[in-house]
């Protein structure tokens, strides 16, 4: 269970760094006016985008096999995993907003600002540390 639990937290520190870095990309494409750099900088977004997506598989289902298979978070006195779950939704969502958005700069149909990127980027701070905060000190 322990090679379990390392590989899922390697797993979600990996999807994470996409999660915090694609939106700073964000940022720069909606400040970018030079068509070159914008080709470079969506280009670089949509392999972020692919390989934080190919990260957020095994992040899952390994969480799911800690919790399914192992019974972590399972039984009473658990209700922070139902906490940590929703969380978990919520950072899935993100992540398919994150993918919504790389079509709307692909096909040039952004109307948003770098400063509503830059408020956009500090949600899956806020996430994650809602979801260690309930794994680690469990308050409910």
């Amino acid at each position: 269970m322990l090679w379990i639990k390392a590989l899922h937290i390697v797993f979600i520190a990996s999807w994470f760094a996409g999660l915090f870095y694609l939106p700073r990309i964000f940022v720069n494409l909606a400040m970018e006016k030079e068509a070159m750099v914008t080709e470079r900088l969506l280009l670089m977004a949509r392999k972020l985008y692919r390989f934080m997506s190919i990260l957020a598989v095994p992040a899952l289902a390994l969480g799911i096999l800690l919790w399914v298979g192992y019974g972590i978070g399972r039984g009473p006195g658990n209700g922070w995993m139902h906490a940590k779950l929703a969380i978990v939704v919520l950072l899935i969502g993100y992540h398919h907003a994150c993918g919504s958005i790389l079509k709307k700069f692909e096909q040039n149909l952004n109307k948003r600002s770098h400063v509503w990127f830059r408020w956009f980027n500090e949600v899956p701070v806020i996430l994650m540390l809602i979801a260690v905060i309930l794994v680690v000190v469990k308050p409910f």
